[in-house]
């Protein structure tokens, strides 16, 4: 019996220190845990209240107070052009609706960037740069790089035509490099993926280049050769280079002298005589003439 009770002493003492060690490491596991999150706690991240759409909006659409809703942004990131105040995005009042000058996601925060001036519809002139002008170029398959354009990429422009004062066949010269492209037919939506043939394409230019592009193409055709996106800063910007058609060769002048008129003859001195008649001999004599 004795042994018996002393066995039961044993295990017993056993499983009380097996149950001291387990609850001395739970309490430990709690205080790490404990102090993680109270150091999560002291670097937690500043947010901000910016407004943010609430459903996909596609490029043209008006934007309205009901598509609009406050979401948290880290203040540290918060990129330049957001609204925080309702106010700031609608500064004439919620009826004066903007634009979308670019398709937008749910959630996805609005920037000044993305939308017209209160009042504005989406038009090509949000595209145009200060003191550019646009101007369209017709074209087809075979001039638009089979339809692979978006707006916003940028191309070179070929000139193909007859030069004046040259009897040969046709010449192509490259006449602007690295124009951008601001609208595709009547779309300046830059995440368009649909391809499609277009038979316009609108560029930006300098004003001084819109007449140089205008008779490029009323003397010949022009065609378009698509920029690489790794190629932009390689390639001569159109504000520095001057469009020209090719220039005919001077003709050579023949100067021909007129001809020296011959002097008119002058006539003689009038001369006047009398007859005097000496027997059968008549003899002229010079004397002066009375008129």
């Amino acid at each position: 019996m004795r042994v018996v009770f002393g066995l039961v002493l044993i295990l017993g003492m056993g499983l009380a220190g097996f149950a001291v060690f387990m609850v001395r490491g739970y309490m430990s596991d709690q205080q790490v845990a404990l102090q993680e999150e109270r150091a999560r706690a002291a670097q937690v991240i500043e947010t901000v209240n910016v407004l943010a759409a609430n459903k996909s909006l596609s490029f043209g659409d008006p934007l309205t107070a009901d598509d609009v809703v406050y979401v948290k942004y880290a203040t540290e990131f918060l990129p330049e052009g957001t609204f925080t105040e309702i106010t700031d995005l609608f500064p004439e009042g919620p009826e004066v609706v903007r634009s979308l000058i670019r398709p937008i996601e749910a959630n996805e925060v609005i920037l000044m960037t993305d939308t017209t001036a209160p009042g504005q519809i989406a038009s090509i002139t949000q595209e145009l740069n200060p003191l550019m002008r646009a101007f369209t170029i017709r074209v087809d398959a075979s001039t638009a790089v089979s339809g692979f354009l978006r707006p916003n990429d940028r191309v070179d422009v070929y000139w193909t035509g007859r030069v004046a004062g040259r009897n040969s066949a046709e010449e192509t010269h490259l006449i602007g490099s690295s124009i951008r492209l601001i609208a595709v037919d009547q779309s300046t939506d830059r995440n368009r993926s649909r391809t499609s043939i277009p038979s316009t394409v609108t560029v930006e230019v300098i004003p001084a280049d819109v007449a140089r592009l205008a008779q490029a193409q009323s003397e010949g055709r022009l065609s378009l050769a698509l920029v690489g996106k790794g190629n932009e800063e390689s390639a001569v910007p159109i504000g520095d280079q001057a469009i020209f058609l090719p220039e005919p060769p001077e003709e050579e002048v023949q100067v021909v002298e007129a001809p020296v008129a011959a002097p008119a003859p002058v006539a003689p001195p009038e001369r006047c005589f009398t007859t005097v008649r000496r027997g059968t001999e008549a003899v002229q004599t010079e004397i002066a003439c009375s008129n």
